[in-house]
């Protein structure tokens, strides 16, 4: 994508549908002239008069509690420095985006017109009381360091500037274990720091705190080293400045066991590197060149320990699996503020998960047979599902402890439970199925990208490294709807119509015969359906000349599976394919099947559609909890349609005992663990968190998927094909360019999956 087109698409992300990123969304009903009553006169008088009489009663009757100002006034935006306050709402919008998605905490972004640390202190404790807690954010130095300094003395709620303090967190607790790894003491670290703004300094005060002795820390800045003599040198940076001449960078580096950079691109040079002491620690965090390239540090020594702050890179310093833990422990205690306390309970959090066994979702996302504690891997990932259940109860605790919370907590199993149910608030899944994709990219025909809407999804898959797509169709078309969207990178475009594709037309309609030849099926006939797109789209992937495919926008579902179910064999075992849908609500990922295939399957088929289905959640990571779904519960009906639903549970209970399956249930019972415990407590669903959904036919399946998706707006990934030998996806009539892009990276994992399956089967041979 050129750059007009990137910067297009930037804006439009922005502007449509609807202006911005967040919004306000009522939590309490309002359909009533009832509900309005209460919401607001003359009922609101209520909570008001008791808050009167008990002002922490707030907390009780209003969304105080869980509420997060984001405030800047725009002086140190990111890269772009000092834009102004309506110039830096995006990027405070964004930050509240953040928060929502990773810890359910609602965020209203503020921005100050003012400079003046006076005027901003005064007017962040004006408005404080809507809140429970203050992030700061991209306000420059040196005015950040007094304006947080004032609103924590002043306020007695949670303030923390994220520029700083995260960075120093999340690099606090890699360096611990950093500094394991390379069996250092941390009191015996020489820390050589290129950079003395917020975030350097911030990470040095805290790995003064680990135990690294002040005097070991020699610091930088844009004009040399940070030594006692300088005049131009604020307070906080005197407490690094050393007696004596400056030295330059490289003298300093010279035996230093750790380098920090938060300053500019290639400052450490691999003859620097090479200076250093055995095992150095690395750290190169400017963005979004590092001070020294990861490959080329790498290459350099290989006993380095490096971090740095991009995701295409091993050991991600990343602020996100700081604040929104930090701010949800601290407001679940309803804690006056953030201390050193707290914060080091994130680090040891942060430290001690990165060295437990990671679960499997964390290992597909990233692509990782099995990620260890080790050079690789010394701090968490982003998407690890425990950050939520780890580092907030510590930061909880560490307020309990140091004596700042107002509401402690008791039970703490319940509370971890809580914070798990808060994952299911956002499209985690998307996130972690297309990171999955891009470790091990696959070849994609896309068997419609003369249609705008197929090759936009093309292009972004390409953009994203989810895939590496192959256009199918007219290749004038695609040509001119590729210059029109911006879509100017070098893709393979197949035209099956084109004269230059005779020799595989015939190649692939000999092979399709030979296949076929005793079902009816003519030479003639072969080559006439390989002038059908989905006919050769998938003679590629048969051939091996393509690794997966994706098809069904621009016609009906049937038209588009029966080449489908023609050309592509199943998996050894399987008789009738099947599929599911993932459906991202907010209680987290569920699947649905059979959506598209089976219009009325018999018991032993829907056993099998359960089997498949289990094996597809598996493939993303989860443990199938498989609710087995009718209109009746547990033999309260004698309905044919009901009893098949029995004897598909019997079969599986009796060959597939360790599954945990369970039916024939109603929807609401298998979904509602309280009902299921107090109703049916024999049930194998009884306390389980149902996320697996088989119904017993197509119209049921496909009906239900349908609403969910249009009348609560939840994301849907499907149908997902179930059963077949080669990735070959089908898409919904019309899907959307987001729909399509979510299956080109389902038919990515597939092919990885399905050629990981061929290799243990070509090992065991």
């Amino acid at each position: 994508m050129n750059q007009y087109s990137k910067r297009r698409e930037a804006l439009l992300y922005h502007a449509k549908p609807h202006p911005g990123k967040i919004q306000v969304v009522p939590t309490k009903p309002y359909a009533t002239q009832r509900d309005l009553s209460l919401a607001y006169s003359p009922g609101v008088a209520e909570p008001c008069l008791e808050i009167a009489k008990d002002v922490n009663k707030v907390y009780k009757y209003t969304a105080k509690g869980n509420l997060v100002a984001v405030i800047s006034n725009g002086t140190a935006v990111l890269g772009l420095g000092d834009i102004g306050p309506e110039a830096s709402k995006p990027v405070m919008e964004g930050k509240g985006l953040l928060f929502k998605i990773f810890a359910d905490i609602d965020v209203f972004d503020i921005e100050v017109d003012t400079k003046d640390i006076d005027k901003f202190v005064e007017t962040v404790k004006n408005i404080a009381p809507t809140f429970g807690g203050i992030n700061l954010e991209d306000i420059k130095a040196p005015e950040s360091f007094e304006i947080e300094r004032r609103l924590v003395e002043e306020l007695n709620i949670p303030v923390m500037h994220d520029d700083q303090h995260g960075t120093a967190i999340i690099s606090s607790a890699a360096l611990l274990n950093a500094a394991e790894l390379a069996g250092k003491n941390v009191a015996d670290l020489k820390v050589v720091v290129s950079g003395a703004g917020s975030a350097a300094l911030a990470c040095a005060n805290l790995y003064v705190l680990l135990g690294v002795k002040r005097e070991n820390i020699t610091m930088f800045d844009v004009k040399g080293m940070l030594v006692d003599s300088r005049t131009d040198l604020l307070p906080i940076q005197m407490n690094y400045a050393h007696p004596g001449a400056p030295v330059a960078l490289e003298e300093a580096i010279k035996g230093a066991d750790m380098f920090l950079g938060l300053s500019v691109g290639n400052i450490l040079s691999p003859e620097m590197l090479l200076t250093m002491a055995d095992n150095p620690i690395v750290f190169a965090m400017a963005n979004p060149v590092p001070e020294i390239d990861y490959d080329l540090a790498i290459a350099t020594r290989d006993d380095v320990i490096m971090a740095t702050g991009r995701s295409d890179n091993p050991n991600q310093v990343n602020n996100v699996l700081g604040f929104p833990y930090i701010f949800r422990g601290a407001l679940d205690v309803r804690a006056t503020a953030i201390n050193e306390a707290m914060k080091m309970a994130a680090v040891h959090a942060l430290a001690e998960l990165a060295k437990t066994s990671v679960p499997e979702q964390v290992n597909i996302a990233y692509g990782e047979t099995k990620l260890i504690f080790g050079r690789d891997y010394i701090i968490p990932k982003p998407f690890d599902p425990r950050l939520i259940a780890v580092v907030a109860p510590a930061v909880a605790r560490a307020a309990m402890e140091s004596g700042v919370a107002q509401r402690p907590i008791n039970d703490w199993d319940k509370y971890t439970e809580e914070l798990l149910e808060r994952l299911g608030n956002d499209n985690k899944m998307v996130r972690l199925l297309t990171n999955r994709a891009k470790t091990n990219p696959k070849r994609i025909v896309f068997a419609e990208a003369d249609q705008l809407d197929v090759l936009k999804a093309a292009q972004i898959t390409m953009e994203e490294g989810i895939g590496i797509p192959i256009l199918m169709g007219n290749r004038e078309i695609i040509e001119q709807l590729k210059e029109e969207i911006g879509f100017d990178s070098d893709v393979a475009i197949v035209d099956n119509k084109s004269i230059d594709q005779a020799e595989r037309i015939e190649r692939y309609a000999v092979s399709f015969f030979k296949a076929r030849q005793r079902r009816g099926v003519t030479l003639m006939d072969a080559r006439k359906w390989m002038f059908e797109r989905n006919y050769f789209a998938a003679m590629m992937v048969n051939e091996g000349e393509a690794d997966a495919m994706v098809t069904g926008y621009s016609r009906n579902y049937p038209a588009a599976v029966k080449p489908i179910l023609q050309l592509i064999k199943r998996i050894p075992g399987v008789n009738r394919i099947a599929t599911t849908n993932m459906m991202l609500t907010k209680r987290g990922p569920i699947f649905l099947s059979d959506t598209a295939i089976n219009p009325n399957p018999t018991a032993e088929e829907l056993a099998k559609i359960a089997l498949m289905t289990s094996r597809t959640v598996r493939m993303f990571g989860m443990e199938p909890v498989v609710a087995m779904i009718s209109y009746s519960n547990f033999g309260s009906s004698p309905d044919p349609g009901v009893v098949k639903v029995r004897q598909a549970v019997e079969y599986l209970h009796k060959n597939h005992p360790d599954l945990i399956v369970d039916g024939e249930i109603q929807s609401d019972f298998a979904l509602n663990q309280d009902m299921t415990i107090d109703k049916f407590p024999f049930s194998k669903l009884a306390g389980k968190k149902v996320n697996t959904l088989i119904f017993p036919n197509l119209e049921s399946a496909n009906i239900t998927y349908k609403l969910l998706k249009e009348l609560d707006k939840i994301v849907s990934i499907g149908p997902i094909i179930m059963g077949l030998d080669k990735p070959v996806h089908i898409v919904q009539f019309g899907a959307s360019v987001e729909e399509m892009v979510n299956m080109a990276a389902v038919a990515v994992v597939d092919a990885q999956e399905k050629e990981k399956r061929l290799k243990m089967i070509q090992k065991d041979k």
